[in-house]
């Protein structure tokens, strides 16, 4: 496993001189978005494949219709999709009304249908303008489809990409829509798509009285499932209400294992909006439960940490600014002082959960108890409250990791369970 770069000892590195400066970070930035930049939902109309670094093609759940349309033939269809459900170079939506499929209702998750909504922000039911279907929000108040909502329905298709961490709010859209269908014998079909932080398990498994919409079952920060694996475990170990059991059909990936990596065709939120940001977001989001910024309101949002509190010699600058996905972001039109993770060559190699990145800002950010929000919302991301005392107690990354080895080990032999691909190991 490769060492995550330590912020702190960054300073030294970096140059009071912006010319210095320029001339380290151009070059690399350059280099950086030639390898791993992706375009926004309008690469829908022309990145088809999910490949592989050494460009091996991967199927999704998705593209195989032969298996999916024989499941909906006369059936009242809904769909629980946004932006990154795509059939080669066409939204599912259009493929499945092209194929005759009865698509009667629409499901939208955090970020809206068509993925465009800030984190957080409210989504509102409408009409999609392009197909006249009804669209019903399940984000927010409402976290899952009422009875009336699933009235006439036969099917729901669920398919989203993930990224493979807890908090990505989309594992809880899944366990919610598994539920209503579960308590209104609706059956649900899961269109599995490869998982880009698929190659390893990391992270505190979530306690009980942490749950919440950014982690709602017992699964560590890193999970190492696909969306399909993820929801034959959550029937497996009868996670759902009253251990209701959903009727579940996942139709996989072909050409898929967990080893590998790969660029997805489309960024599957608006702040995740390359691979590198993919790579650092199972890191990164603890800092949501601070007082420092991870770029937000920025070009580069999930690969900059910084703070306006805290100002070094040597600190990478940015400012913030309202942004279409980041209207409102954390200091908004402030400049932060923190550092430029895109400079860390070794983060796509990493196969862990750093919390290095959190432990040298606290240890840098001067008035301490203002670090971590009141709102425990650290506590709520970690999934529990030991990482956030270790950091005040100035533990250290290897003592961190091992307060949570056990719970870990026996959540990664559960896991193996409900393995749909070849493992990484």
């Amino acid at each position: 496993m490769m060492e995550t770069i330590n912020v702190s000892e960054q300073l030294p590195l970096q140059s009071n001189s912006l010319r210095v400066r320029k001339a380290i970070f151009f070059p690399v930035l350059v280099f950086l978005i030639a390898m791993f930049y992706n375009s926004g939902p309008a690469c829908a109309a022309g990145g088809n494949n999910y490949k592989t670094i050494d460009g091996k093609a991967i199927t999704t759940g998705a593209e195989r219709l032969d298996q999916l349309l024989p499941l909906v033939k006369n059936k009242n269809v809904a769909l629980l999709v946004n932006q990154t459900a795509i059939v080669g170079n066409t939204y599912l939506i259009d493929t499945l009304i092209t194929s005759g499929v009865h698509i009667k209702k629409i499901f939208s998750p955090e970020h809206g249908f068509r993925g465009t909504a800030d984190a957080g922000e409210h989504v509102s039911d409408s009409v999609d303008a392009k197909t006249g279907i009804p669209v019903i929000s399940i984000y927010g108040d409402k976290k899952k489809p009422s009875a009336t909502d699933l009235a006439g329905i036969d099917v729901v298709i669920f398919d989203i990409q993930d990224v493979g961490a807890r908090f990505y709010t989309f594992l809880s859209t899944l366990h919610y829509i598994m539920e209503a269908c579960a308590e209104n014998k609706v059956q649900l079909v899961v269109l599995d798509r490869p998982n880009p932080n698929g190659w390893y398990v990391d992270g505190p498994v979530l306690q009980k009285k942490f749950k919440s919409f950014v982690g709602v079952d017992p699964i560590p920060v890193v999970h190492g499932l696909t969306i399909g694996e993820y929801a034959q475990m959550v029937n497996g170990e009868k996670w759902l209400h009253d251990s209701l059991q959903c009727s579940l059909k996942v139709i996989s990936c072909l050409h898929y294992e967990h080893k590998m990596k790969f660029n997805l065709p489309v960024k599957p939120s608006p702040n995740l909006p390359n691979h590198m940001a993919v790579r650092l977001y199972p890191s990164l989001c603890f800092f949501e439960g601070t007082n420092v910024s991870l770029g937000r309101g920025t070009d580069a949002p999930f690969q900059l940490i910084g703070s306006p509190e805290t100002k070094f010699d040597g600190a990478y600058e940015f400012v913030p600014q309202s942004k279409p996905g980041a209207k409102n972001p954390p200091f908004l039109e402030q400049k932060c002082y923190g550092f430029d993770l895109r400079l860390d060559k070794n983060v796509h190699q990493e196969g862990a959960v750093s919390f290095q990145y959190v432990i040298d800002m606290y240890r840098l950010y001067k008035n301490k108890k203002e670090f971590f929000l009141k709102n425990n919302f650290f506590d709520k991301l970690t999934g529990t409250d030991e990482i956030r005392k270790m950091i005040v107690a100035d533990k250290s990354q290897s003592q961190i990791k091992a307060s949570y080895q056990k719970g870990l080990d026996a959540f990664k032999a559960k896991r193996k369970k409900y393995l749909l691909y070849k493992d990484f190991e």
